[in-house]
């Protein structure tokens, strides 16, 4: 496992309407240009008036449309290496759960976690795969409940 040796908190401003409605245009431009072509480079203006072109893998530009879409939506955007590893306060917050929740699931075993001392860290990759499970075993418990109330004759 790679070390991180260090991690920058990129924190985004709250955008207004106008910088919203920016964002969105900006993002659809660059969608379109990737998806018309194999757009490697965008034209930027500065505030002296230069025009640098600057060279970018298409997964970058993909990776700024998507960025500008949640920016344009007003959505939290947290950006970080697959690599990181996150605290049980981090986990609790990311899941929207109690710590108390998180230690429970990992000492059942149901998230996976190293320990670092006396402290346990959870893998980035771990409690996205956990997050997904959980979230799959809610929508089946909700489809079951449908199917239930389906067959009950509950018209919900």
């Amino acid at each position: 496992m790679r070390k991180i040796d260090h991690v920058r908190e990129v924190t985004v401003p709250l955008l207004n309407t106008h910088d919203q409605e920016l964002a969105r245009i900006a993002q659809c431009s660059i969608l379109a240009s990737i998806d018309h072509s194999r757009a490697a480079s965008i034209t930027l203006t500065t505030d002296t008036g230069e025009q640098p072109t600057v060279a970018l893998p298409p997964a970058a530009l993909k990776l700024i449309g998507q960025l500008l879409g949640a920016m344009s939506e007003g959505r939290p955007i947290v950006l970080m290496p697959t690599e990181q590893e996150l605290t049980t306060v981090e986990v609790a917050n990311f899941l929207n759960v109690s710590r108390p929740f998180v230690i429970k699931e990992i000492e059942s075993g149901r998230l996976r976690h190293r320990k670092v001392g006396s402290h346990r860290r959870i893998a980035l990759q771990d409690l996205l795969d956990y997050a997904k499970n959980m979230r799959s075993q809610q929508d089946n418990a909700l489809e079951r409940l449908a199917n239930n109330a389906r067959e009950l004759g509950l018209n919900y």
